[in-house]
């Protein structure tokens, strides 16, 4: 990792509901590999958040956890780079959940769109308690006691970072407030030397009078990448390029990552809910059964029948694995029905078996031992535990819970 992107971090979380299938690979794992080699990553399985809408039956927890790490180091993640780490054996979580519950108007909480949206879709379970209203403040603790740079989501996951900003701001409004602040904040920008106190002095004038947002980001950066002042007075400096407290709990901003459209073998939306997946660990044969069998363009009834690959579930997932040449020798064929839909979809089964086949390799070390896996997380939660108790000593001292 270079030295420009230390102090930049990433977090991010999957609830475990065992093996992961292609959409899950496409939806997120795979910008996870791709992040772990650009920042500091922390990865987590988010088991507490599982208990939200499945807490009658706990039993499948420990196999979906076990099932689903494996598949991550399959997809990819390297626990020598990045940190995997279970949430529930960071116990912290839960502090500073309860913590920030004390500040966090119920409203804000019911405002989540997908409070109601959930509700409806699981109408079979009793949801009506505080454990799923609060999810979106259990998320929020898990992201802002790493005190991340960035938090990786789709465009349908970004009101859940926002809400985590919201939290954080008052968090920081309430708890922040330092006696003689600013005089404290002018002492450590001359910390800085002359040239990073005068820069300081600009980029905040940029976004104080102007919301000049990049401004503000190098600001950011170049407070954090200063080796030289103390942790007390970084987060003086953060807190008074906004304002007039300290930033305790960091604003995290969001990251968009590209997810693109992977149907299910049924032409709807790749989902285990469905039973359409294809399993990132899956026998070659069934994957290669699976797609050789899903459904096309509903208009090609004959073979001479034309078709048209924007409607075609299948040309979806050319768009994922296939070059332009073969999509565009694919779309073509279809439109004019110079192929059929087997022909279509045999380049397509050979590049998504093979890529199946590749994780079915490297996931054998761990499927064959199940001991590397349990060393992983358990290296992965204390290194973790460690980031957590630094952000969780500042949180006590600024509520006044510490008695030293």
């Amino acid at each position: 990792m270079s030295a420009s992107l230390q102090g930049k971090r990433v977090l991010s979380g999957m609830r475990p509901t065992g093996q992961l299938h292609l959409g899950n690979y496409h939806g997120a794992l795979k910008s996870w590999v791709d992040l772990q080699y650009q920042y500091e990553c922390y990865f987590f399985v988010a088991d507490w958040h599982a208990l939200t809408t499945d807490y009658a039956d706990t039993s499948r927890l420990p196999v979906n956890t076990h099932e689903m790490v494996i598949d991550w180091l399959a997809a990819g993640l390297n626990p020598g780079v990045a940190t995997i780490f279970v949430q529930s054996q960071v116990i912290e979580h839960a502090e500073l959940h309860l913590l920030l519950s004390m500040i966090t108007p119920v409203s804000w909480l019911e405002r989540v769109p997908t409070y109601k949206d959930q509700q409806q879709q699981l109408r079979e379970k009793d949801l009506a308690t505080y454990g799923f209203l609060g999810y979106p403040l259990l998320q929020s603790a898990d992201i802002l006691i790493y005190r991340p740079t960035y938090v990786p989501v789709g465009e349908d996951q970004v009101a859940h970072v926002e809400i985590t900003r919201e939290i954080a701001r008052r968090f920081n409004h309430l708890c922040g407030q330092e006696p003689e602040f600013e005089s404290k904040a002018e002492r450590a920008i001359k910390s800085l030397g002359g040239r990073n106190a005068t820069l300081y002095r600009q980029l905040r004038r940029q976004f104080q009078e102007s919301g000049d947002a990049a401004a503000l980001e190098r600001a950011r950066e170049m407070i954090r990448s200063h080796t030289h002042i103390t942790v007390a007075d970084r987060e003086r400096l953060l807190g008074y390029l906004e304002g007039s407290s300290v930033a305790i709990l960091p604003e995290p901003q969001v990251l968009l990552t590209k997810a693109p459209r992977v149907p299910g073998t049924d032409g709807r939306k790749m989902s285990k809910s469905y039973g359409n997946t294809i399993g990132l660990r899956e026998d070659p044969d069934s994957v290669a059964q699976k797609l050789r069998t899903m459904q096309t363009d509903p208009a090609r009834v004959r073979r001479t029948d034309p078709g048209d690959p924007d409607k075609c579930p299948v040309f979806d997932l050319h768009r994922i694995y296939s070059d332009e040449a073969t999509q565009a020798w694919a779309a073509n064929g279809c439109r004019t029905a110079s192929i059929g839909c087997l022909d279509c979809k045999k380049p397509l089964i050979e590049r998504v078996v093979a890529e199946v086949t590749a994780m079915r390799r490297r996931a054998q070390e761990f499927v064959e031992n199940g001991e590397l896996i349990r060393t992983i997380l358990a290296e992965g939660s204390e290194k973790a535990r460690d980031a957590a108790r630094t952000t969780m000593d500042e949180v006590r001292r600024a509520m006044h819970l510490r008695t030293d």
